[in-house]
């Protein structure tokens, strides 16, 4: 996907003045980006290590899951999210019913390991997130490549403010949590890969 200079999908999260709130984490991983982008991409397993975004399915428009043949994550289509558990865990919901939210991938670009979607469940002016996740490589001194996943999403609208007043703190702790998880999940696959060599 080709990147115009002067929007937003430059691969640079959208900065936190242009929304009402924002949400984001970041974690160093010790493991390569390739090892960590691949427990990102796998969204069948995020009932495994995540505790926050528990499933993902690429969709149509109406959030009817497209056939395991088509669910090959490309930009444009349609990702239905759910269940989002606020305030994160591996239980069922007790304080909240599981969320969910519809997107459309607005950009994926393999080689530089970022992605980002954008909501379309309702009018801009009502409710807009846009959320980004990247994968950066960070060199610990020694020469050992480790992997700093950072993500953010800006919401505006003027639902903003509602959301941020009633679960933006279950949110950034859903953040902190998905990066957690696959801080986990992503140095464990990275010993087993090293203790099979």
């Amino acid at each position: 996907m080709a990147f115009d200079s002067t929007a937003t999908t430059t691969g640079v999260p959208p900065l936190v003045e242009d929304g009402v709130f924002s949400l984001s984490a970041s974690i160093v991983i010790d493991a390569p980006r390739d090892v960590v982008w691949e427990v990102l991409m796998d969204w069948k397993a995020y009932h495994e290590w995540n505790p926050f975004t528990r499933n993902q399915c690429l969709t149509d428009a109406s959030k009817q899951p497209l056939p395991a043949n088509q669910q090959t994550l490309r930009a444009g289509a349609h990702l239905y999210i759910h269940p989002v558990h606020i305030p994160p865990s591996f239980d069922s919901p007790k304080l909240l019913p599981a969320g969910s939210v519809l997107v459309v991938i607005t950009a994926l670009d393999t080689h530089n390991y970022r992605c980002a979607w954008v909501t379309v469940e309702h009018p801009k002016w009502m409710l807009h997130a846009e959320r980004w996740q990247a994968l950066v490589e960070v060199d610990d001194g020694d020469g050992r490549k480790k992997t700093r996943y950072e993500t953010r999403e800006v919401f505006s609208g003027v639902l903003a403010y509602a959301v941020s007043i009633t679960v933006g703190g279950g949110l950034q702790k859903g953040f902190v949590a998905m990066a957690e998880g696959l801080k986990k999940r992503s140095e464990e696959k990275m010993r087993a890969r090293v203790g099979h060599s």
